[in-house]
């Protein structure tokens, strides 16, 4: 980034701050992409809060990045399991910030397993969680009788041109690491698995590449909706997965099972939009398939008389080419901020909530100031 674009982000992320800060700042643990511009972000979170520590997601950290933030904020090592059992997540928030009101910043669920346990047992207070991906929505929503507020940017119309654009970048790293193997998108007839923001953007920039494309989803509304834009829409599952040279994974959650690899046609391309903790059931694979490397980001799995490629180990294969979606992602970054003196303020009930609509025009409306040049 040149000096005069951070410059301009700083004076951005300065004004959003200036708008939306809490009169008390709370405590706050700030789980994230380490990626290259997101610095910007962090500071802006410890200006609005006192930041104890970023949960750089493992799969998704630039080193430069990292380094950056570890001069003024602790950098902790961040697993599934580490919020899983309620002793193990509650000692480490008590580590960190005894006593204090703090605000959870959530990429992708992490809290979920053990929110309830860490709002009644820990010894300051949890104001609510901060969701920014659909996924982590999801789990939220699902938790049987939330105990503190969450506020969700997921669904949020700021959210649209990021998802618009990480299609693109998903769809460009696809062709390039098969282009590293001398494969080619053309001929290979894809199946996206999943038909939400994301997936949609897949689709559409895949058949404006001239590739066929087919659709599934398990819910009934998409699958009409993908039908209405000229798409195939499968019927059979499996025999869909049989025909696909390409399987593209958007839903957020499980989209392949152990069982399902089995069906992929011979030197089929996997590829996903989230980690593969998320979308693909490795462990069930059967124990008879070997792995080794056709290239550096792309694994082939084989077994006798069947094998198919995996792009990126399972993860998000747009982090690969570093996952940008230009200034746009600083929308949903805003609302965040503005989601942070949502719950600093206090006063809302646990459940599911939204950053208002005059919040979101105001963060627009700032953002085009800056960044509409």
């Amino acid at each position: 980034m040149e000096p005069c674009e951070r410059a301009r982000l700083h004076a951005y992320f300065s004004k959003i701050a200036s708008q939306f800060a809490p009169a008390e700042p709370a405590a706050s643990f700030l789980v994230t992409h380490l990626l290259a511009e997101r610095p910007a972000f962090v500071r802006a979170v410890a200006a609005m809060s006192r930041l104890r520590a970023v949960l750089p997601k493992p799969k998704s950290v630039n080193a430069a990045a990292q380094r950056e933030v570890e001069q003024a904020i602790p950098c902790d090592t961040l697993s599934r399991e580490l919020f899983t059992d309620p002793d193990t997540a509650l000692n480490y928030l008590e580590s960190r910030a005894p006593g204090e009101s703090i605000v959870l910043l959530d990429v992708g669920g992490y809290f979920t397993p053990t929110i309830s346990e860490l709002h009644s047992r820990f010894s300051g207070q949890i104001l609510g969680v901060i969701e920014d991906t659909e996924n982590g929505h999801r789990r939220y929503a699902d938790v049987d009788k939330l105990p503190c507020p969450v506020v969700s940017v997921a669904r949020s119309p700021l959210k649209d041109p990021e998802d618009f654009l990480v299609g693109q970048s998903v769809v460009f790293s696809t062709e390039a690491v098969m282009r590293d193997r001398g494969d080619i998108l053309h001929g290979r007839p894809a199946l996206v698995i999943g038909f939400g923001k994301l997936g949609s953007s897949i689709a559409r920039l895949l058949h404006a590449k001239g590739v066929q494309v087919t659709v599934y989803d398990i819910d009934p509304v998409r699958r009409t909706q993908a039908l209405s834009q000229g798409f195939v829409v499968a019927r059979d599952r499996e025999a869909t997965l049989a025909g696909a040279g390409l399987v593209l994974c958007a839903t957020g959650s499980l989209s392949l099972r152990g069982e399902d690899f089995p069906h992929l046609r011979n030197g089929a391309y996997v590829a996903t939009v989230t980690s593969s903790e998320d979308e693909l059931e490795l462990d069930g694979l059967p124990d008879v398939y070997t792995r080794t490397a056709a290239s550096e980001h792309v694994t082939r799995y084989q077994t006798t008389g069947h094998y198919f490629y995996l792009a990126n180990g399972g993860n998000a294969v747009n982090f690969l080419h570093g996952a940008s979606v230009g200034p746009f992602i600083f929308l949903v970054q805003a609302e965040i901020l503005a989601a942070i003196r949502m719950l600093t303020r206090a006063g809302l009930a646990p459940g599911m909530h939204e950053v208002s609509a005059n919040d979101r025009a105001a963060i627009a409306a700032t953002w085009l100031s800056y960044f509409n040049r």
